[in-house]
Formats: C-alpha cells, sequence, structure tokens
C-alpha cells in the first residue's frame, strides 16, 4: 500500500500513525495537494490527501474511509475501535470533536493562507474560530471525565485522533487555542509524541520511513 500526502496534514497523520498500530506495512510517498498538484492528480484525479493506493492499485481517500479499510485488514488481530458498544460510542464522540477541531483548524489556515487579505471576512473567521474552540473546549472536558490511554499497546484511534488534531492545532494556531487552557490535551499530546509510531511520522514535510 500506498499512503500519499504530507504529514503537516492532520488527516495524513493519523493514517500514517494508525497503519503502524496496526501492524500494517506501508509506503509513504510526501505528496503536496498545492506545490505537487499535478504529481498528485496523477495518482488521484480529486487530489485529495490522505489517498491511499491499494496493493491492487484502487485508489481510496478520506482518512475515516482509509482507516475503516485499514481496520478490516487488521482484524481480528488488531483494533483501534472497542468492541463494547458504550465505549464504541464514546469514542466516536471525541473522533468526532478531534475532527472537528481539525477541519475549522484548517478552514482558518485556508482563509488566512490562500485568501487575498482584501476577501477575508472576518465574520465568518470568527465562526469557525469560535467553533474551533467549543470543539477543543469539549474534549478538554471529555479528557477530565474519561482519561485516554496513551502508549503503542492500548492507545485507541479516540487517542491518536485527538492528539494529532491538538498537535496539529498547535503548530499552525498556537495564537488562535491557548495551550495553557487546555492542560488536559497538553498532558495527553506531550505523552503521545513520544510514542515511537508518532515519532516515525512527525508532522511536517518528512517522509515515513519505509522499511523493506
Amino acid at each position: 500500500m500506498q499512503l500519499i500526502g504530507m504529514l503537516d496534514s492532520p488527516y495524513v497523520r493519523r493514517v500514517a500513525i494508525s497503519l503502524q498500530l496496526l501492524d500494517l506495512r506501508f509506503e509513504h510517498r510526501s505528496i503536496s495537494v498545492l506545490s505537487t498538484f499535478a504529481q498528485f492528480q496523477q495518482i488521484n484525479p480529486v487530489v485529495k490527501a490522505p489517498s491511499l493506493v491499494c496493493d491492487d492499485g484502487e485508489v481510496l481517500m478520506d482518512s475515516t474511509l482509509i482507516l475503516e479499510y485499514a481496520e478490516a485488514l487488521a482484524t481480528p488481530r488488531r483494533s483501534l475501535m472497542p468492541i463494547d458498544i458504550s465505549a464504541f460510542q464514546h469514542a466516536l464522540r471525541v473522533i468526532g470533536l478531534a475532527l472537528a477541531a481539525c477541519e475549522k483548524s484548517v478552514q482558518i489556515i485556508y482563509e488566512r493562507n490562500h485568501r487575498p487579505v482584501e476577501k477575508q471576512h472576518e465574520p465568518w473567521v470568527s465562526r469557525v474560530t469560535g467553533q474551533l474552540q467549543a470543539a477543543y473546549d469539549a474534549l478538554e472536558a471529555e479528557l477530565d471525565r474519561k482519561p485516554l490511554a496513551i502508549n503503542s499497546k492500548t492507545i485507541s484511534q479516540a487517542g491518536i485522533s485527538t492528539a494529532v488534531a491538538w498537535h496539529f492545532t498547535q503548530m499552525a494556531l498556537p495564537e488562535v487555542i491557548s495551550a495553557a487552557s487546555y492542560p488536559n490535551l497538553c498532558a495527553l499530546s506531550s505523552r503521545a509524541e513520544l510514542l515511537p509510531e508518532f515519532k516515525a511520522a512527525p508532522h511536517g514535510s518528512g517522509t515515513y520511513p519505509h522499511i523493506g
């Protein structure tokens, strides 16, 4: 399998980390949807990161759908989702909040960096910023109520997605979301970034080291 996309995307990064934790071998190609659009287009005409080129050549996209496929490949050996329905429901709640935080962070970044200043719409930015803060407020409360396990043996998709989302926002928008207001998220992220699977796929323009 080939994972296409850059690790400065939280969506690409959550897939790269999850594939490792599911013990699924893959090659990572760090191709940008912006600076290398034409190259990405040759792989997936939709140019959506992440894209996953399966062993038979079929291309999947959208991190959540890719991870559904990865879970199916890994079952029954390994899963990052709980079996108990109550725990499963809670995991979906946390993952949804983390993905909302990613989405709102990306919207703010695109508004700031890819739209001419004279066309930026401050009411829209304010609304999206409020949504981003609400997502992290809810995640902080969830961690206070029910902490997530953070180690390579027991980390769940909820833990992966939350840690990746928080690190992404802090790398890109530290002035928008104050770390001091979210001690639980800071602690979770700090522990997660020490895990070998996170270290192997660090936020940025690098490439996960394919072995063999």
